[in-house]
């Protein structure tokens, strides 16, 4: 205890008084430590709940109807091109809300081990697509594209070149793997526990992963398998890794795997 002394002469108490237990209580009550995983929950993660997963539903559902009716409505490759923009668009509207609201503590963060769960998981994927195919019933040859006038055409370029290895693998991934999963997990983690709510999660935007590709036009039934085990297997690694990359270089080398066999097929088949 310190004193000091006053004009007047009397001497003063200037220990300032200790805070009461219920004080120090509600002051640790306020320390928080930052989540820095989107699947503990926390601020991050508030947005990302039943409005996201409205829109998202909603954006898709609308991209999708509108691209088929453009689809069926002009039916030439100007047509196809128009309309699958149109399905890019319905997917990226949800996805740009949600990142401009908030982003996921370590959603977006990268390890060097996404690069080889990339890599491995494409090509075990491309692999067993290709047992697959045979499996049902397909061909085992080569895919292949038509030729106009001895080239691909210009189409080509924009729906393969750069949609199916770039575009279409990284918007899909940030939309169903990202938007759809975080949403549905944030929901369901509380009632359910984590285990549950991430099974329920992985599922749900697998099944609206391959009921895209289904009305897209990939209604092969080795196809929709192929595609049902892509959306499993990329929806598992976010859940498990907390993290997207490493799903989405597992799609961009999946497509990329194609488009590389399918080119083979063409000029050398």
């Amino acid at each position: 205890m310190s004193e000091y002394s006053s004009d007047a002469g009397e001497t003063v108490d200037a220990t300032p008084p200790a805070p009461s237990p219920g004080a120090v209580t509600e002051s640790k009550k306020r320390v928080r430590t930052p989540r820095t995983d989107w699947r503990q929950g926390g601020r991050t993660v508030l947005a990302w709940r039943d409005w996201l997963l409205a829109l998202a539903l909603v954006s898709l559902g609308v991209g999708v109807m509108v691209g088929a009716l453009l689809s069926a409505a002009s039916p030439s490759a100007a047509g196809s091109v128009a309309a699958l923009v149109i399905v890019w668009i319905g997917m990226l509207v949800p996805v740009v809300w949600a990142f401009t609201r908030s982003r996921p503590a370590g959603l977006l963060r990268f390890r060097a081990i996404d690069l080889l769960w990339g890599v491995g998981l494409a090509f075990v994927l491309r692999l067993a697509q290709g047992r697959l195919t045979v499996a049902l019933g397909g061909s085992a040859a080569l895919p292949s594209y038509p030729l106009v006038d001895g080239g691909l055409s210009p189409e080509w370029w924009f729906t393969e070149a750069l949609g199916a290895i770039i575009i279409s693998p990284v918007l899909e991934e940030f939309f169903f793997r990202a938007v759809l999963i975080v949403a549905l997990f944030t929901i369901l983690r509380r009632s359910m526990g984590r285990p549950v709510a991430g099974l329920v999660a992985v599922l749900v935007s697998t099944l609206a992963f391959v009921l895209v590709h289904v009305v897209d036009g990939g209604g092969a039934v080795d196809q929709l398998v192929a595609t049902g085990i892509l959306g499993l297997v990329c929806g598992a690694l976010v859940v498990l890794t907390g993290r997207i990359w490493g799903a989405v270089l597992v799609h961009v080398l999946y497509g990329l795997s194609f488009v590389a066999l399918a080119l083979a097929g063409t000029f050398l088949g």
